[in-house]
């Protein structure tokens, strides 16, 4: 059996310990890196593809890019944003809460956006709940492009038109039809 080693900076570690009291905001940073270091080369979201030159994916519903990488993981940030797909059509915006990130049943906060609204409003409605709630703005623009790849898949299919005769094969028809 193989054992898995996890690479993690000993400088990280100590800046994590040493770090000022008053220093929340670049402590927190700290904490995020050395969970992605700890946990980021094995989790339950990690897809990875050797054939394919060992790109990595994500099946985490909130990293909007599915890329794996330490900015994109919804599990390791503390505000993170996802769209999925509604169960009756339209699209579902969940939002992390920031306050006890220790309960994980409680920890995010869905809005369901119906397929009857029209997609403008639904975009809308996405940027203005993310900005409101101070997200990072790169989240926005991909909360937008994912939800409307979402409702792009969820149209019928238009029917394809017949093909019309071109060339000889059309004056053959033609005159075939007036005989």
């Amino acid at each position: 059996m193989a054992h898995h080693s996890t690479q993690v900076s000993s400088d990280l570690i100590w800046e994590i310990a040493h770090v000022g009291v008053g220093d929340t905001a670049r402590r927190r940073n700290y904490v995020r890196g050395l969970k992605f270091g700890i946990i980021g080369n094995q989790n339950s979201y990690l897809v990875k593809r050797a054939q394919s030159g060992g790109v990595r994916f994500s099946r985490d519903p909130l990293n909007l890019t599915n890329v794996h990488s330490r900015k994109n993981a919804g599990f390791v940030n503390d505000k993170a944003v996802g769209v999925v797909p509604a169960k009756d059509g339209g699209v579902s915006l969940i939002t992390k809460k920031v306050k006890h990130p220790q309960r994980p049943a409680s920890h995010s906060h869905t809005t369901t956006l119906s397929g009857k609204k029209s997609t403008r409003k639904t975009y809308k409605t996405i940027a203005s709940n993310t900005a409101k709630s101070g997200y990072r703005p790169d989240l926005r623009a991909s909360a937008i492009a994912r939800a409307s790849a979402i409702r792009k898949s969820q149209k019928e299919p238009k029917d394809l038109p017949e093909s019309k005769l071109r060339g000889a094969k059309a004056k053959k028809a033609a005159a075939e039809k007036e005989e």
